[in-house]
């Protein structure tokens, strides 16, 4: 493994020394993953003229979730008696180090670093040019290799386990809030790091809202039921995302609403393939919503890109540029809304793969049945 992180941080030096910049300060943790195998808190990665550091605040943990550090990049762990620049501030350390290797520029993660950290760099090395990285590491993270896409297949297995047990417990009478506390219980049972996100379980009038935190209301007979978790694994975030209805078989207003989302979601799918552009796919979804009239109670994208982070790009929007390459995994996460009644969004990851190699790859495969549970 230790050639695919040296082969990612080559790709990002020929980056830079295209650029015209003699160094490279990484300091947005995803990003610091992605390179370096690891993250330790407060981490920074210098790709140096002579020799690339990970700088850390204190020794890295050794837990299997947190990754160990790339067996062939140096380790350098700042003093804990505060002596020397950058005191406690890993970007600041690496900065200085980078000077110590006779740079005289230095690309930094502007979107990421706060103004006065970006000072206090300026400051302990006067000598550098800072230049901005911009979001090259992001770009480079866009295709996963097949190891990354079998560790969000493993989150995805975990996260269809959690959800599947659920669906076999009793549910009405109890809360938003504790369904949400058992799923990802759950998610860590399985071998889970951890939830991908905060796990969004909406009951009643509140299922189908994007991004709704639990509260206290309860399951009652008839209503929709949705549920979006994600499970981390080996740091790869997933997402899956179903509704149901409880306790009673479905009203024809239901079954009609889900009927059109689940259209919506499978038009979004099957639109996923190698040079199809980002708003096309969106397109796809929305249209089916649209033409029935929700165009008022569509979320602002239909879908994203997952990896070390729950949200990255590619953005399936609207006015989103650019096209999918294969190897890209995604969210296709369709809904709708209706204020006072509740709502329906179904939510999958796939991997974007040629149709010679089966199409897109769908990765949560609980059933997208609508199930009166």
């Amino acid at each position: 493994m230790s050639e695919v992180y040296a082969t990612r941080r080559s790709r990002l030096r020929d980056h830079v020394t295209a650029a015209g910049t003699a160094a490279a300060l990484v300091t947005r943790p995803a990003n610091v993953r992605y390179l370096a195998a690891a993250a330790p808190q407060g981490s920074a990665l210098l790709l140096g003229r002579h020799e690339d550091l990970l700088v850390c605040v204190g020794p890295p943990d050794d837990r299997p979730y947190e990754g160990r550090p790339d067996d062939g990049l140096r380790v350098h762990v700042l003093p804990a008696n505060g002596a020397g620049a950058g005191v406690g501030d890993a970007a600041v350390a690496a900065a200085d180090l980078a000077v110590a290797q006779s740079a005289d520029s230095l690309a930094v993660e502007e979107h990421h670093l706060t103004v006065t950290r970006h000072r206090a760099i300026a400051s302990v090395a006067p000598g550098l040019r800072l230049g901005d990285l911009g979001g090259a590491v992001e770009q480079l993270r866009v295709v996963k290799d097949e190891e990354e896409i079998s560790c969000l297949r493993i989150g995805a297995e975990i996260a269809d386990q959690a959800l599947g047990e659920l669906l076999e417990s009793i549910l009405v009478g109890r809360t938003e809030r504790h369904l949400a506390l058992e799923l990802e219980r759950r998610l860590v049972d399985h071998g889970a790091d951890g939830p991908a996100f905060a796990t969004s379980v909406a009951t009643g009038p509140n299922s189908g809202r994007r991004g709704h935190r639990p509260t206290d209301r309860r399951v009652e007979e008839g209503d929709f039921l949705t549920v979006c978790l994600g499970a981390t694994y080996r740091g790869y975030r997933c997402e899956i995302g179903r509704t149901f209805v409880i306790g009673t078989s479905p009203a024809d207003w239901q079954i009609e609403l889900y009927d059109l989302v689940f259209a919506a979601q499978r038009a979004g799918r099957e639109s996923l393939a190698p040079g199809a552009a980002f708003r096309d796919v969106d397109r796809a979804a929305r249209q089916v919503l649209d033409s029935a009239g929700y165009a008022e109670a569509l979320p602002p994208l239909t879908g994203h890109g997952v990896g070390l982070e729950i949200d990255e790009d590619p953005q399936l929007a609207p006015a989103a540029m650019g096209k999918l390459d294969a190897c890209v995994p995604v969210t296709v996460e369709p809904g709708v809304h209706l204020p006072g009644r509740g709502g329906v969004r179904i939510d999958d990851t796939l991997v974007v793969r040629p149709e010679a190699d089966g199409g897109p790859e769908l990765l949560t495969i609980t059933t997208k049945e609508l199930l009166a549970l």
